[in-house]
């Protein structure tokens, strides 16, 4: 009889999904079955959830959810060599195909036959999961399950924040979700002159002066643009880190960068924006990077050195644990706003 476990399953193409019950995967050759200990709830799993427009076009149904994964290794295929039962992992998400162009110069991050856990495979908001031995990335055993998904988002805010340096230059973070508050942390860690940030959600504008943002704005009733100005005195900011995917945060972001800055993107937009490309571009000669993922596997290094150190509290960024079976009640605070990163822990 086939061993069942439980999993947060994307079963109808509507708003939604079940904890069900599902076969615990078999594993390939190249493979390990992992025992999940914790995995953190991100804004692609909440746009799955809601079924916005990007996962309807993406997402193959049934499915099972989710991609920050922390975990045990229970099983391993007979080719793999690096791993052994008992090793403690996380993944690198994003799945090379380790052919292609970019998997052979040293780009597997922006491979050209990508797959993505829980967007274009089954996930990890599971008891057991598969991982293919590429993307394994051992933990430090004292590092805590419930740190340990964070490591992948905060690759995002790592390859944000620092494409290149931001110590004692000007930044400003439209945004602080989950993404921004991680991303404040870098910046502040890594000497980040003045930090301005900005929000529509009193929560999340709480949460930016708790983490240590120097200028919060709030964009419902601040004027973002003149009020960056003048805190630069005319000069603007030196670097744009845009995580919030919102048409209206970008294009401020571009009127106060300063002429010769950097533009970072790694919100994903709903739909194509309209931009100035002349004036807020071209005639500025700015440097636009965009961002996705992490760098294979030179990111993860820096983001397990930076938890490990004990130099930035990262704990501060999870505000709820929630078991499993309460994966919804994660959902719907994700939903609100009022959130840092939502840990599921899985028994």
């Amino acid at each position: 009889m086939t061993k069942m476990m439980k999993a947060v399953v994307k079963t109808k193409p509507t708003h939604g999904g079940e904890l069900i019950q599902v076969p615990i995967p078999e594993i390939g050759a190249k493979d390990v079955l992992v025992k999940v200990a914790a995995t953190a709830i991100c804004g692609t799993d909440f746009h799955i959830y809601e079924w916005n427009e990007w996962a309807q076009q993406t997402i193959k149904i049934p499915q099972i959810m989710g991609h920050e994964l922390a975990g045990y290794v229970v099983k391993v295929g007979e080719q793999v060599t690096s791993l052994k039962e008992g090793d403690f992992i996380s993944a690198e998400t994003h799945i090379p195909c380790g052919v292609c162009y970019q998997c052979k110069t040293g780009r597997m991050h922006v491979c050209q036959n990508m797959t993505i856990f829980g967007v274009h495979q089954n996930g990890v908001f599971a008891e057991y999961a598969v991982v293919p031995e590429v993307v394994a990335w051992k933990n430090d055993p004292a590092m805590s399950p419930e740190l340990a998904p964070l490591q992948e988002p905060l690759g995002n805010a790592i390859d944000t924040i620092l494409s290149d340096q931001i110590t004692g230059l000007t930044v400003f973070m439209p945004g602080v979700g989950p993404l921004g508050q991680l991303g404040i942390l870098v910046a502040k860690a890594a000497g980040v002159g003045k930090l301005i940030v900005s929000d529509v959600n009193p929560y999340r504008l709480e949460r930016a002066e708790e983490l240590g943002a120097d200028v919060v704005l709030d964009a419902r009733k601040d004027d973002v643009v003149s009020t960056i100005m003048e805190v630069t005195k005319g000069n603007g900011v030196d670097v744009v880190a845009e995580m919030s995917g919102n048409p209206i945060a970008l294009n401020q972001g571009l009127k106060v960068l300063t002429p010769g800055g950097r533009l970072s993107l790694l919100g994903l937009f709903n739909k194509p924006v309209e931009l100035d490309l002349n004036n807020d571009v071209i005639f500025k000669s700015i440097k636009v990077n965009g961002v996705t993922g992490r760098q294979m596997f030179s990111t993860w290094y820096k983001a397990a050195a930076l938890i490990n150190s004990g130099l930035v509290d990262f704990n501060k960024i999870v505000t709820h644990t929630f078991p499993l079976e309460q994966w919804e009640e994660g959902m719907k605070l994700m939903e609100s706003g009022n959130c840092g990163k939502i840990v599921l822990t899985v028994d």
